[in-house]
């Protein structure tokens, strides 16, 4: 699984820390990974500092728009406020790769505003470690989190 702009994939794997050989019951590896690997969340203070200072982070988020509704339809009826969007990245199987794709399809800032400015749509899911396009991360980032 790729972590993000790595070249190995996943983080650090850290050998049986707990281990048969040592009295543990089971044999338990541990990997530390970073917070931009794999299906993840970005809260608003992830990209606007003062919303960092204020404490909005993944845990002050409203976890009534994360739930198994999101999944039942493929279809965008009027007034949704979830949408997970499928794009190349899946046909491509970018998340099965090992190494960071810089080429991953994204949101550019102008789509970004358009989503913003045209729906009620309150989380935004995309398959790959970004919903933002790399060459316009950090615009495409405040457009859609600046409103938190």
């Amino acid at each position: 699984m790729p972590s993000w702009e790595s070249k190995d994939g996943v983080g650090q794997f850290l050998w049986l820390p707990k281990s048969m050989k040592n009295g543990s019951l089971a044999n338990n590896s541990e990997m530390k990974l970073p917070t931009h690997t794999g299906t993840h969340l970005d809260a608003p203070g992830h990209v606007i500092d003062r919303y960092f200072d204020a404490g909005f982070d993944v845990d002050t988020l409203d976890l009534e728009v994360l739930n198994a509704e999101v999944m039942e339809s493929l279809k965008i009826p009027k007034g949704v406020r979830r949408v997970l969007f499928r794009t190349l990245n899946t046909d491509r199987r970018l998340m099965f790769k090992k190494e960071f794709d810089t080429s991953y399809v994204g949101f550019m800032k102008d789509g970004a505003e358009w989503l913003v400015k045209h729906t009620d749509i309150k989380l935004i899911g995309i398959d790959y470690l970004s919903v933002a396009a790399f060459d316009d991360l950090i615009p495409s980032h405040i457009v859609f989190l600046e409103g938190r």
